[in-house]
């Protein structure tokens, strides 16, 4: 619920990063909104609200195009209102949530019940995904393009029922569809297969190596693959989500500008960060669908990002409880949470020389708001409203229990000191997080779209 209040502040002396350049100036906020970007410094009586921010450098908030926060139906994980507040902590000011609760939000009528929720619990902009069934083409064909992000497919069984196998049914959503299609890609007859070889072999002394084994690169690339040609026989819009493997970086174009593109793809956080010697450091905590795969796939995804193969970098934050994931590998849910300490995890592979911070503004902000056509959203611009992540590279971030705010109470990164630190979040004009704080007010707004 956004506070009217309109607010008058002066975000000063810090260092933008924005469409490719880095420099120094002011962001003037009137209301929602950044009014201007200036090199004058702002009077005291013009803009009563004044943060100095020296030495910090000031982002469009990221824009996360996948997570899952458990709501309605698996609070005891997570919940709109826990997970949002972990967003402004880890600078996230827009997220795009998943629907497989429960009920899942397979019918319009449970899509607006979420947005309801939101509407009163949310601390960050969202929308959600209408979810893809074998039997609700009719539903999807309702949607509004300007109301919602896109349409899920699940391509492969992971946390839920909402896998869509019948060959009908997906010719149907490709055809028919009137936003994008985000899909979960992994061959599901691959994975079966690869499931019975291996508990056959080694029951339930299986170690958490063998999940990228049995969710493996051929399982993925057998269903991207199927839904590259199912896009382009129906030129459909798709977007598929949580790429893993360096094989699958051979379907997409990396020349077209993504303005133009109709098949786009998206990595996530961990996929970047982990590989499968983590495995038997980490086990379960890094159990996701799709797996985490080999040092060389984690690679050739960071190269596929700076090559433009894949266009947007997300979470895919889906948390589970303690006693649900610390389990054998046949039992514990794949998936965790992520949405705290992502751009974090992004800054640490700056310092350690992957990315340019240009780089990581456009994959967290500037190509999801191309992509999906976020009115207003993504970029540092007069007019925009200002949704803005400041930070700081030469300050630590310690992560152990006492500092997560997922309502699961775990990280795959507990223990970790990142190098930088989230000094600050803006929500539509808002300092909704501002050094360990989080103003109790919920500013985030249902987003929109330009479609």
């Amino acid at each position: 619920m956004t506070n009217n209040t309109k607010r008058r502040i002066a975000l000063k002396n810090a260092t933008l990063v924005n469409e490719g350049r880095i420099w120094k100036a002011h962001i003037l906020i009137s209301g929602n909104l950044i009014e201007s970007i200036t090199l004058d410094p702002p009077s005291l009586e013009d803009y009563p609200e004044q943060y100095d921010f020296s030495g910090k450098y000031i982002f469009p908030g990221m824009i996360d195009d996948q997570v899952h926060f458990r709501e309605p139906g698996l609070t005891h994980k997570a919940d709109i209102e826990t997970e949002s507040r972990a967003c402004l902590m880890g600078g996230i000011t827009t997220y795009f949530e998943m629907p497989n609760t429960l009920p899942p939000a397979i019918t319009i009528d449970e899509l607006e019940k979420k947005y309801t929720l939101a509407s009163q619990k949310s601390f960050a902009n969202y929308s959600f995904y209408l979810g893809a069934s074998n039997d609700n083409i009719e539903e999807i064909k309702q949607v509004d393009p300007q109301k919602i992000c896109g349409v899920k497919v699940f391509m492969g069984s992971s946390t839920g029922n909402l896998l869509v196998d019948d060959p009908a049914s997906l010719d149907a959503l490709f055809k028919y569809s009137p936003v994008l299609i985000a899909a979960h890609c992994e061959d599901e007859m691959t994975v079966k297969t690869n499931e019975r070889e291996y508990r056959s072999k080694f029951g339930d002394t299986i170690g958490f190596e063998k999940h990228a084994e049995i969710r493996s690169v051929d399982a993925c690339y057998l269903s991207s693959s199927r839904a590259v040609a199912l896009a382009k026989k129906y030129q459909s819009r798709l977007h598929i989500l949580h790429i893993s493997t360096e094989k699958e970086l051979e379907l997409f174009d990396q020349t077209t500008p993504l303005s133009e593109k109709k098949i786009t793809a998206e990595a996530c956080v961990h996929h970047l960060f982990f590989s499968d010697k983590d495995y038997e450091r980490l086990g379960w905590k890094i159990k996701w669908n799709p797996s985490i795969k080999s040092e060389s796939d984690r690679l050739a995804l960071i190269q596929g990002l700076k090559d433009n193969k894949i266009d947007v970098i997300a979470t895919d934050h889906a948390p589970h409880t303690l006693p649900e994931k610390d389990q054998i590998l046949w039992n514990a849910p794949s998936g965790g949470p992520l949405v705290q300490h992502a751009l974090l995890a992004l800054l640490e592979l700056h310092h350690n020389g992957h990315f340019t911070l240009p780089e990581i503004v456009q994959k967290t902000s500037h190509a999801p708001a191309a992509l999906f056509r976020v009115e207003q959203r993504g970029y540092l611009r007069e007019g925009y409203f200002a949704d803005l992540v400041v930070v700081d590279l030469n300050a630590n971030t310690y992560v152990n229990k006492d500092t997560i705010a997922y309502k699961c109470g775990w990280s795959p990164f507990e223990g970790m000191r990142f190098s930088s630190q989230i000094v600050g979040t803006f929500v539509n004009g808002h300092p909704a997080y501002i050094n360990g704080s989080v103003e109790p007010v919920k500013y985030g707004e249902r987003v929109t779209f330009d479609r």
